[in-house]
């Protein structure tokens, strides 16, 4: 996707015109195809169920832009003219290339092209952090990467325990008051989140916003899919929940054939992270 060039409502300064790259492109072109699927006739039920799930995500996403500033390049011209909060951007996203934050990145930027002023304060690049796990796939690192691209994300990368990566983050983005997460209801933790919380006591402060904490596994996937976003690799290979290489396994009930857990093995072929159903299955491949 395109990511720069003149844009028709650039401001004008000094009776000039200040072309600039931002990502409002981006955000335009989500837009368009979200709204497409939402004014369209839902040919399935579970299609259905994505079309209201997804309104109540952009809801939320829109409660936390009106609640939280996000001010981007126009403000950033006028720098040198004025004083105190200039250019603040205090909603962040942390993103890690899973399904559940991937579909929280589309609907976050496809939001942002709505914003009231989409035209003038888009940033070039989203504010995002990303907390590596400390033996990573590298198939997740190079859909991040791909990711970086496609959505023009500025990405923190952290590389350490997440209370730490948090703190260190918060301390280099003094700005950042809340982050949206891509946390669910079956996730561990999960269970009594609510569209906004604040971190726990002991943690770095901050609002986290979870905005598809109640979208069911199969409802993530039918996003994905109807939308025909690009996703990691390993999930074509029966990953259905993404942590690291040592505590990460395809899904024991995708093996495509019968089998026995005690003969299950990593050379043997899995169905598509897509064709599981049930919640509660989503974690079997993880070793805790």
């Amino acid at each position: 996707m395109p990511t720069h060039g003149t844009d028709d409502n650039a401001p004008v300064i000094n009776g000039h015109s200040q072309s600039r790259a931002t990502i409002l492109p981006i955000c335009r072109s989500l837009a368009a195809q979200i709204d497409g699927f939402l004014e369209t006739e839902a040919p399935t039920p579970l299609l259905k169920q994505v079309q209201e799930q997804t309104r109540v995500a952009l809801g939320v996403i829109d409660e936390a832009l009106q609640k939280y500033r996000f001010v981007g390049f126009l403000c950033k011209l006028f720098q040198s003219e004025r004083r105190g909060e200039v250019g603040l951007e205090e909603l962040s996203l942390s993103y890690n290339g899973g399904k559940d934050c991937l579909v929280l990145l589309i609907l976050l930027l496809a939001s942002l092209s709505k914003h009231p002023k989409a035209a003038s304060s888009l940033p070039a690049k989203l504010q995002s952090v990303y907390i590596i796990s400390p033996h990573p796939f590298a198939e997740v690192d190079s859909f991040v990467n791909d990711s970086i691209t496609q959505y023009s994300l500025d990405l923190a990368r952290y590389a350490m325990p997440m209370k730490e990566a948090f703190e260190i983050y918060l301390e280099e983005h003094k700005n950042v008051k809340a982050i949206l997460v891509g946390t669910r209801r079956t996730d561990p933790h999960g269970h009594l989140l609510t569209h906004f919380d604040p971190t726990d006591k002991g943690w770095p402060a901050f609002m986290r916003v979870h905005p598809v904490i109640d979208w069911h596994y199969a409802e993530i996937w039918a996003f994905i899919r109807h939308m025909n976003i690009p996703y990691c690799s390993l999930y074509d290979q029966g990953y259905t929940s993404l942590g690291g290489t040592t505590d990460t396994h395809p899904n024991p009930v995708l093996k495509a054939g019968e089998s026995t857990q005690e003969t299950l093995n990593e050379s043997q072929t899995f169905r598509p992270a897509y064709e599981l159903v049930e919640d509660d299955a989503e974690r079997l491949g993880r070793d805790w």
